[in-house]
């Protein structure tokens, strides 16, 4: 069944990846889609101290798509790692599409708006038609929240797990921490058990630990014997019922050719 799904699965990844191919740089001037090579040459060559310092080389553009590429590339991995969580929950779950979406509103503050906060994925245990998988989540979300020392008359309302979901956490933006942890604490009233879902290892120490001081659960790339309340895929195997490593071990030669083709496209000037 796991294999069956690999096209499907394979194809939500590859269609955010491809989209970097097509990157163009900006050059700090706002265009939504951004310049080519000519359009950077005129730019560059109708500002004399930049043409003074020769920066219209097609080198320096290739400099430029590179830079502004790697950032999507990162980006567009994120957003499909993403869909493919709840596309997973999804299928093992019998979840709808509004099953595994979570979102709540805030307060509209003096003079504003409300706002519309998310996070990117849930399971309801509620929703979980099959008896035997959802005695499973509910079971793993009582010895967790345990472990992670959540009050225990919090832990009893606790009826689902919600998910932020990265590729991995490069970045020590306090802005985005504070949001995190804010929705945190809005989920815990809703019910909801707060899980960072980090499909790699590439997350500061620092930062995890600030999570799971706010009583996240913490997930990560581990592999191998690693626990399902530290790796997300022990935790997609044992917990969900899918072996998400599995897929990427599978998928890897077409995932690796795709990402070769998007640096070449991007590393080269034209």
């Amino acid at each position: 069944m796991s294999e069956s799904r690999d096209e499907d699965y394979l194809a939500v990844l590859t269609g955010y990846i491809r989209v970097c191919a097509k990157y163009k740089p900006k050059l700090g001037h706002g265009a939504k889609a951004g310049y080519d090579l000519a359009e950077f040459k005129r730019i560059y060559r109708a500002d004399p101290f930049y043409n003074w310092l020769g920066l219209d080389n097609p080198l320096m553009y290739a400099a430029h798509k590179a830079a502004g590429g790697m950032t999507s590339i990162y980006r567009q991995i994120g957003i499909g790692c993403e869909f493919l969580f709840r596309r997973i929950l999804q299928d093992q779950f019998g979840l709808s599409d509004e099953d595994v979406r979570w979102s709540y509103t805030l307060p509209r503050t003096k003079g504003g708006k409300p706002r519309k906060l998310h996070l990117d994925a849930r399971i309801p245990v509620s929703s979980i038609a099959d008896t035997a998988r959802r005695r499973r989540v509910r079971s793993w979300i009582r010895k967790v929240a345990r472990q992670i020392d959540v009050d225990p008359a919090v832990a009893k309302t606790l009826q689902g797990i919600v998910f932020e979901i990265r590729q991995g956490y490069k970045s020590k933006d306090s802005k985005r921490q504070n949001a995190d942890i804010a929705n945190a604490a809005t989920a815990y009233t809703r019910g909801l058990l707060p899980c960072a879902g980090i499909f790699s290892l590439q997350i500061d120490e620092d930062i995890a630990q600030r999570y799971r001081n706010e009583r996240w659960v913490v997930l990560t790339g581990l592999t191998g014997s690693a626990p399902s309340d530290e790796s997300l895929y022990t935790f997609c195997k044992d917990v969900v019922g899918y072996d998400l490593a599995g897929f990427f071990q599978r998928s890897s030669p077409a995932l690796k050719q795709e990402v070769e083709a998007v640096l070449t496209a991007l590393l080269t000037p034209s």
